[in-house]
């Protein structure tokens, strides 16, 4: 009878260690795999809002920049000068350039002299981060057309 109650009392001593939790090994390496995993997941997240901001400015900027072209073309010949300012509150923290140059070049009748090259420069962000450059040629022939 000592012999069946001693094999009873084994039996349950290796059911309770079976039925244990983990070990700290185990855990250890789990939480190592959690950690690696949320990293990736999080610096995936930020380089999309990172992508998402770059292509809004460059959406942005195109239109604004297209914008500022047409109103510097369709104002008078005369008045065609440098320039810079912001878009105030309709998109805050944009700022624009207009660049007037003379062109130089080496064509038949003084073509270069009726030629100016209109640069349209729009920035965002501090320091002005993100640039979009837009650049037109236009003649101003000495009567207008």
């Amino acid at each position: 009878m000592t012999s069946i109650l001693n094999l009873k009392i084994y039996e349950m001593r290796v059911l309770n260690r079976s039925v244990g939790g983990f070990t700290l090994l185990e855990v250890m390496v789990a939480m190592s795999i959690i950690a690696i995993a949320m990293t990736a997941v999080l610096s995936s997240q930020s380089q999309s809002i990172s992508l998402a901001s770059e292509a809004k400015f460059s959406t942005t900027a195109a239109l604004l920049a297209q914008s500022k072209m047409a109103e510097t073309e369709w104002g008078n010949r005369l008045d065609l000068a440098s320039d810079s300012g912001d878009f105030e509150e309709d998109f805050p923290g944009y700022t624009w350039q207009v660049n007037v140059e003379d062109v130089s070049m080496d064509l038949p009748e003084n073509v270069s002299n009726h030629l100016k090259e209109m640069t349209v420069i729009i920035s965002w962000g501090e320091e002005g981060v993100y640039r979009y450059q837009l650049k037109a040629y236009r003649f101003l022939p000495e009567k207008p057309l």
